[in-house]
């Protein structure tokens, strides 16, 4: 709730699905509603697997793991004064191939053992690192 007093993020893509290899290119506006002193304004795309993990009683359990991350520093810090708004661009390439940790053999075995019909969700993310409170958002995009 008090991220919003302070202001807001918005990221608009000029589309959702994206090929291995592509570039994803798109905006976010920012604005301040009151005055921010911020450390560093970052865009980045994120991949997240989601698997099911089994323990030594043979009970299930779905767990998240990061696998890929690529950051694209906009700004550096500085201070966006009260009514400020701004529009960013970013440019991320995405990998050209598989980004799972079961990429290696040890890292296929280890998938082999824990993850039963592992997914791999990619995310635009925008974050504002800030005294106080930061400012974030997120849209999901489609690669395949």
């Amino acid at each position: 709730m008090v991220r919003f007093l302070k202001g807001s993020i918005k990221i608009a893509l000029q589309r959702e699905s994206f090929a291995r290899g592509e570039l994803v290119e798109g905006t976010f506006a920012l604005e301040a509603k009151k005055e921010i002193h911020g450390n560093r304004l970052v865009a980045a795309l994120v991949a997240t697997e989601t698997y099911t993990e089994r323990n030594y009683k043979g009970r299930s359990q779905r767990r998240t793991r990061e696998v890929y991350r690529a950051s694209q520093i906009v700004e550096e810090a500085r201070v966006y004064p009260a009514g400020f708004t701004a529009n960013y661009n970013f440019k991320i390439a995405l990998p050209a191939g598989e980004v799972r940790e079961g990429n290696s053999i040890l890292g296929g075995a280890l998938s082999l053992l824990t993850g039963f019909g592992s997914r791999v969700e990619w995310r635009v993310q925008v974050s504002l690192d800030a005294e106080g409170v930061d400012l974030a958002a997120s849209r999901r995009i489609y690669v395949g």
